[in-house]
């Protein structure tokens, strides 16, 4: 019933001004609209809203990923515009920080400014 339509993620912010830098600026996504309840971006095709919160606790998982046809020049271009990619001790990954999965998909996590773990992955 919904497989036709757009997907809306949505991903908490404290603060407008560091989560606007980084998904714009940083990430390199559209910034659509800016209003007192979130600030909405264009990907994909796809909206992102990074709604405004007082306080939060991040979660421990992925909030939000984007598939990359190229995982290794994608890491590349982010590191060099500053962000920096988790490791985990619980996996073997690469010199990049990217994760090569059983089935094949490749897969690299970073954080936003509030701690939002995110990634980019490519798959068979």
């Amino acid at each position: 019933m919904l497989a036709s339509n757009k997907i809306v993620g949505f991903v908490a912010t404290k603060d407008y001004k560091r989560a606007r830098n980084f998904y714009e600026k940083i990430i390199g996504i559209e910034l659509v609209n800016q209003d007192p309840f979130a600030l909405e971006f264009r990907s994909g095709g796809n909206l992102i809203r990074i709604s405004k919160v007082d306080d939060f606790t991040p979660m421990p998982f992925t909030v939000l990923g984007w598939q990359v046809d190229n995982i290794q020049n994608m890491v590349q271009e982010l590191t060099k515009r500053g962000v920096t990619f988790e490791r985990y001790s619980f996996l073997k990954q690469d010199d990049l920080g990217i994760w090569d999965s059983p089935e094949r998909s490749r897969v690299a996590w970073f954080k936003d400014p509030d701690g939002n773990l995110l990634s980019v992955s490519q798959h068979p």
